[in-house]
C-alpha cells in the first residue's frame, strides 16, 4: 500500500462523523489502524511522568507565622507556606525513592549471589557425578 493511499484513509477517518463510542469500538478502531501498517515499529515504552521543576535549595523570604501579621500579608504568608510544604514534600519523596531504590538493589544483589551459589553447588555435583 502506498503512502498516498494510507494518507487518504487517514483523511477519510477524520472526515467521518464522530459518534459516541464504546470502549470495544475504540479498541477495534485502534487495532485496525495499527494493522494497516504491520511493518511500522510501535513504541511501547512506559509513559514518562510529567517533569516537575526541581525544588529550590535556598528559599528567600521565608517568614514565620507571626511575621507579616496584618490581614493583607496573610495571603502572601499562606502562599509561601504552601510553596515551602510542597518543596519539603518533593524532597521527602526524592529521599524515599532513593532509599527504596537502594534497598531494592541490595535485595537484588543478595538474591543473585544466592542463585549463583546454588548453581555453582549444583554444577559441582553434576561434574562429580559425570566423573
Amino acid at each position: 500500500m502506498s503512502e498516498e493511499a494510507f494518507d487518504s484513509e487517514e483523511n477519510q477517518e477524520k472526515r467521518k462523523k464522530k459518534r459516541a463510542t464504546s470502549p470495544s469500538s475504540i479498541q477495534a478502531r485502534e487495532l485496525e489502524r495499527l494493522m494497516r501498517r504491520p511493518d511500522r515499529e510501535i513504541d511501547l515504552s512506559a509513559p514518562l511522568k510529567p517533569p516537575l521543576p526541581p525544588p529550590p535549595d535556598i528559599v528567600n523570604n521565608v517568614q514565620g507565622s507571626s511575621a507579616g501579621a496584618s490581614s493583607g500579608e496573610f495571603h502572601i504568608y499562606k502562599v509561601s507556606r504552601r510553596r515551602e510544604y510542597e518543596r519539603m514534600k518533593l524532597l521527602e519523596e526524592e529521599i524515599k525513592h532513593e532509599i527504596n531504590e537502594r534497598e531494592f538493589n541490595i535485595a537484588r544483589e543478595t538474591m543473585i549471589k544466592k542463585d549463583e551459589e546454588k548453581t555453582a553447588k549444583n554444577r559441582a555435583q553434576r561434574q562429580k557425578l559425570q566423573n
